[in-house]
């Protein structure tokens, strides 16, 4: 079979790569459809993020869904059944997981991920096999892409949950790329009142408002777009910051009411210096998000179901074989939010 493999930054090569075997309790997926997420792009157009480099060829793509081919014994599934395939394996037996932080695996196997030597290979691939719990079944009403969209849905609402209770608060989202978009859905469907979504560029800004957002400001436009928020030390109670950019963070505060929640969900390129004084004269709790792992169920459940709505999200669908028109494609904010290839 025919796999998206990514040797150095720019160098993404259309590669065959041997199928594993089917054992027990595990499906062989078609797949179908996947999205390019920023870690992607990261390996893609630097070779990695932060102290996180490419050191061998690996396999991108970990947002993926597709139709399932064959079944290994045991597996409560069947040949010819839509999914959407979480890319958390967890190992399930460290202390960590042990304590319901599956998210936080001493052992994790994350699809497309160079944390680890040897990398762990990922999903933009023709064929993958699964461990049956990592797979979720779709609703016929669901197009493939939407069913891709589970994975980073699943990071926006791990981040919201991470929030507290949002029924009837005010929520500002910095940074309106899918993750931050996807946040505002997630927001809103907890409950969240107002919200207000900052970002530099006017195409994810018009996105935000047709996902959920009551307002939306361009923040390169207007410097001083959230003054008005300021007064009485602050209006929002919810801070959900994602574009991992230290001046969208800070530049926050002044707009949050004492005792705000700040949940960094963005990873920056490097480390970020904090005004401690204004967290601690605010009492802000400063909360960080990463990955998830329940998180997945429930975001296919919300899509089955119809109750979020993904696909305004959703800019172009491309073949696997066109991978550098669409990996640039998904780089321009000016023109695409989430990027889709086609593994069909």
């Amino acid at each position: 079979m025919e796999a998206l493999v990514i040797h150095a930054p720019g160098d993404l090569r259309v590669e065959e790569v041997p199928t594993p075997e089917l054992e027990a309790g595990q499906l062989l997926v078609r797949v179908r459809c996947g999205g390019i997420c920023g870690s992607d792009l990261h390996y893609y157009q630097h070779g990695g993020f932060g102290t996180v480099r490419i050191q061998e060829p690996m396999v991108l793509g970990h947002e993926v869904a597709g139709m399932i081919e064959s079944v290994g014994p045991g597996a409560a599934f069947k040949a010819g059944e839509r999914v959407a395939i979480s890319p958390s394996r967890p190992c399930g037996r460290c202390k960590y997981c042990q304590e319901g932080l599956q998210n936080h695996c001493l052992d994790m196997r994350y699809y497309g991920s160079a944390m680890r030597t040897p990398h762990v290979q990922g999903a933009f691939r023709q064929q993958i096999v699964v461990e049956q719990w990592q797979a979720h079944r779709l609703a016929d009403s669901l197009s493939d892409g939407e069913g891709a969209m589970a994975e980073p849905l699943s990071v926006a609402l791990h981040a919201v949950r991470r929030a507290g209770p949002l029924l009837g608060k005010r929520v500002l989202v910095t940074g309106c790329g899918p993750i931050g978009a996807l946040a505002i859905i997630a927001a809103r469907r907890a409950g969240a009142s107002h919200i207000v979504a900052t970002d530099v560029g006017n195409h994810t800004l018009g996105k935000a408002l047709k996902v959920g957002a009551d307002e939306a400001i361009n923040v390169a436009e207007q410097p001083d777009g959230l003054e008005r928020f300021t007064a009485d030390k602050g209006s929002f109670d919810v801070l959900l910051e994602a574009s991992g950019n230290s001046r969208a963070l800070v530049g926050a505060f002044a707009a949050l009411r004492p005792r705000g929640v700040i949940v960094q969900l963005g990873l920056a390129g490097g480390e970020i210096q904090l005004p401690i004084n204004t967290i601690v004269a605010k009492e802000f709790d400063l909360r960080g998000a990463f990955r998830f792992h329940e998180e997945f169920a429930v975001a296919v459940e919300l899509l089955n179901k119809g109750l979020v709505d993904v696909k305004p999200l959703i800019s172009a669908t491309l073949s696997y074989r066109d991978s550098a028109r669409a990996f640039a494609l998904a780089a321009d904010r000016s023109q695409a939010m989430k990027v889709l290839l086609s593994f069909e």
